[in-house]
C-alpha cells in the first residue's frame, strides 16, 4: 500500500444556464479534502467543448480519436483520475446531455476505475439521473459504488450563501461514499496493472 493520494476528479455534470451544480460540488470537494484520502481536481463541463456529434470510429476501438482542441485538457484530466464522482441533477427524468457527450468521447478514460454519485433535484435527489448512469458506467467496464449523496428539493436545504442548513447527514453520507470509493480506487489501482486474460 502506498501513501500516495488517489486522483479524485470531481466532474460538474451541468452547463444549463443558472446551475446550482457548482454549489453541490464545491461542498463536496470540501467533504473530499476533510476526507484526506484523495488529491482532488474538480471539472465543470462547462469548461469544455462537448460536441454532440462523435468521431467516426468509437473511442472503445480508437482510444485516441482526433479530439476537439477545446477538449484535450478535460481528456488529460480524465486520463490522470484514478477515481471519479459525478455530480449531476436529474432533468426529464435523466442526466445532462453534456455528461453523455463527455461520457461518450472518451473510453479508456472510465475504464477500471471507481465511481461515485452526488445527485440534486426538485424531487427524487438526482437519483433517477444516478440510475441511468450506474447502467452507462456498467458498460464502460467501470465500478460505481453503492454508497451515494442525494439532495432533493436542494433549493431548501442550502442557503444564500450556498452552504447548508442541517450538515451532519450529508457529511455522513459523503465520508461514507469516499471510504467505499477509495477502497475500489485503490484496489482497481492495483489491478490496472496486471494484464487482463484473453
Amino acid at each position: 500500500m502506498t501513501n500516495t493520494p488517489l486522483k479524485l476528479a470531481v466532474i460538474i455534470g451541468s452547463v444549463r444556464d443558472g446551475r446550482f451544480g457548482p454549489v453541490v460540488a464545491r461542498w463536496f470537494v470540501d467533504q473530499a479534502d476533510r476526507h484526506g484520502g484523495f488529491e482532488v481536481d474538480l471539472i465543470d463541463l462547462a469548461d469544455a467543448e462537448l460536441p454532440i456529434g462523435l468521431p467516426a470510429v468509437s473511442p472503445m476501438i480508437e482510444p485516441n480519436p482526433p479530439r476537439p482542441e477545446g477538449m484535450l485538457d478535460l481528456t488529460a484530466r480524465l486520463t490522470a483520475a484514478d477515481a471519479f464522482v459525478i455530480v449531476t441533477p436529474d432533468y426529464n427524468r435523466s442526466y445532462p446531455a453534456a455528461l453523455k457527450s463527455a461520457i461518450d468521447w472518451h473510453f479508456t478514460q472510465w475504464d477500471a476505475k471507481a465511481i461515485g454519485f452526488v445527485g440534486y433535484s426538485g424531487a427524487s435527489g438526482g437519483l433517477l439521473a444516478i440510475e441511468h448512469l450506474r447502467q452507462i458506467f456498467n458498460e464502460l467496464n467501470a465500478h460505481t459504488v453503492r454508497e451515494y449523496v442525494s439532495f432533493p428539493r436542494y433549493y431548501l436545504l442550502f442557503d444564500a450563501e450556498g452552504e447548508l442548513r442541517e450538515p451532519e447527514e450529508p457529511a455522513a453520507a459523503a465520508e461514507a461514499m469516499l471510504d467505499r470509493l477509495h477502497w475500489w480506487a485503490r484496489a482497481l489501482t492495483a489491478a490496472r496493472s496486471v494484464p487482463a486474460s484473453a
